[in-house]
């Protein structure tokens, strides 16, 4: 695979206008992307992201995308080749999750909004990704990490736990696809991330929740964005050449 740091880096980050997806925005764009976000519904969030990238001199745009829409995600696609050409890094970070119920009480509406999100969601956005990075579509090769989640393997149960299932399909994307392209110039691999102080908790109905369960991480706190981000930022750089299919969690241990 070509080093990234001999060509244009270009990288897209999906539901980067707040928490995670920002901060890694950010520090993508401080490592020399050209970056693209893509946003919901917050145009505004996502357009003071974009302002604090440019600012400091670098290239940023956002786009408005819903990733469980395909049309969307193949609208995001073009718009980032037109702008700024050849895609060397995608980032599947956009996620959803619900309020906080059992699973007796979730009803299949549910369940297929978190899975169209956090799961096909993130098919779409790396099989985009592949046609334009694969050495075997005429690429120049490129990296690929997914936002999993330590929910994962916990199961957030009494919580999330569609959530949860949604994130072991994204590590088993992982693997898959990271096995599948490993010859064609591509590397994919996952961040775990535990819990982390963001506005994710509020959409499921507690945004103290950090504070609740930090006692329980054997760090006795709750994670910041930035330290995620770092995460994902060594995973897409040629410091992590010879890593596929891996996933590191940032858990303070849980």
């Amino acid at each position: 695979m070509p080093s990234q740091s001999s060509m244009q880096q270009v990288m897209i980050v999906t539901g980067g206008s707040r928490g995670i997806g920002a901060a890694i925005a950010r520090l993508g764009a401080a490592a020399g992307y050209a970056v693209c976000i893509s946003y919901l519904s917050n145009r505004e969030a996502a357009a003071a992201v974009v302002d604090s990238i440019t600012v400091q001199g670098s290239r940023a745009m956002a786009v408005q995308a819903d990733v469980a829409r395909e049309q969307d995600v193949v609208r995001l696609f073009g718009e980032v080749d037109a702008a700024f050409g050849p895609l060397t890094a995608l980032v599947n970070n956009a996620g959803i999750l619900e309020l906080q119920a059992r699973v007796e009480d979730m009803d299949a509406a549910r369940i297929s909004r978190v899975f169209a999100t956090n799961v096909t969601g993130s098919f779409i956005c790396a099989r985009e990704a592949v046609r334009r990075m694969s050495t075997r579509h005429g690429g120049s090769g490129g990296a690929i990490v997914n936002l999993s989640s330590r929910a994962a393997r916990l199961g957030a149960p009494g919580e999330y736990v569609d959530y949860a299932a949604s994130k072991a399909a994204i590590d088993t994307l992982t693997i898959g696809l990271a096995k599948e392209v490993a010859a064609e110039g591509i590397r994919v691999n996952a961040v775990s991330p535990g819990v982390i102080h963001t506005e994710i908790h509020a959409s499921g109905g507690e945004p103290g929740r950090v504070e609740r369960v930090k006692d329980a991480v054997p760090m006795k706190r709750g994670g910041y964005p930035e330290e995620v981000a770092r995460a994902v930022l060594w995973l897409l750089s040629d410091d992590a050449s010879y890593t596929t299919g891996a996933t590191i969690d940032v858990s303070g241990g849980r």
